[in-house]
């Protein structure tokens, strides 16, 4: 459909997973995508499926808890690309399992870092570049059905997704005049390699917490992320949706 024809997109987190399908379907759909993670050989192999199908794209390093990387990657999509139209914040960790009383500081601010810390880094950087092209921008930011709902021994998880979706909020409204959109997709559980360690009895639990009983696929994740970032889309800001096969309806 090539509904992304001409845009330059931006995934951080593309190297696996969901944020790998949403680099994947971007391109399919006309968009110059910049791959962005930690690990340089997943991130090469995902630019070099999209090339293979003709498609154009490239890789940058970044850990994007790091303010200063997240300013770097935003800097090489304009560099590269010589613009940014469509930018998706989907890098994040779960972090360990622990209560309250037992987390500890270091494991808290790892998670906050990366999972809430990194989206107001590129943020910061996006919408400054979306601003100086003076075109319409769209960001999306990825939290989670976590973030919509509380988790035992998940606080930090729970609540960095909880604060993304805060802030996603306040930077819409804040550039709703200069038509940049920005939305939160939450997905729920879904196949990706975090959940590889699971055995099969942790498996079914976790398809029976949603009422379809199965696990979501990233490329279902990816479809919705496609339908914020385009123009079909134009009305849509500041709001939050959820890809959970039932699992907020119970």
């Amino acid at each position: 459909m090539n509904i992304l024809n001409g845009k330059v997109a931006l995934v951080t987190g593309a190297t696996s997973g969901i944020g790998k399908s949403i680099a994947l379907l971007y391109a399919a759909n006309g968009a110059k995508v910049m791959v962005s993670g930690r690990n340089e050989k997943s991130g090469q192999e995902v630019v070099r499926e999209i090339q293979s199908k003709g498609g154009d794209a490239a890789f940058f390093k970044a850990d994007v808890s790091d303010p200063e990387q997240c300013r770097a990657l935003i800097q090489s999509v304009v560099s590269t690309f010589g613009r940014i139209d469509i930018a998706c914040n989907n890098a994040g960790v779960s972090g360990g399992l622990s209560l309250v009383v037992d987390y500890e500081v270091a494991s808290w601010k790892d998670v906050l870092d990366t999972n809430l810390n990194s989206v107001f880094y590129c943020m910061k950087y996006e919408l400054d570049a979306m601003g100086k092209q003076n075109a319409p921008g769209v960001i999306i930011n990825m939290s989670s059905v976590l973030g919509l709902t509380g988790e035992m021994g998940l606080s930090a998880y729970v609540a960095s997704k909880h604060a993304i979706i805060g802030l996603t909020k306040s930077a819409a409204l804040e550039n709703a005049t200069k038509g940049i959109r920005i939305n939160t997709v939450c997905p729920a559980y879904i196949e990706t390699p975090i959940l590889d360690v699971l055995s099969s009895e942790q498996r079914k639990a976790i398809e029976s917490l949603q009422p379809v009983m199965r696990i979501g696929k990233p490329e279902e994740v990816a479809e919705l992320v496609l339908w914020l970032s385009s123009d079909k889309a134009s009305f849509v800001t500041g709001s939050h949706y959820s890809v959970d096969g039932g699992y907020l309806a119970r």
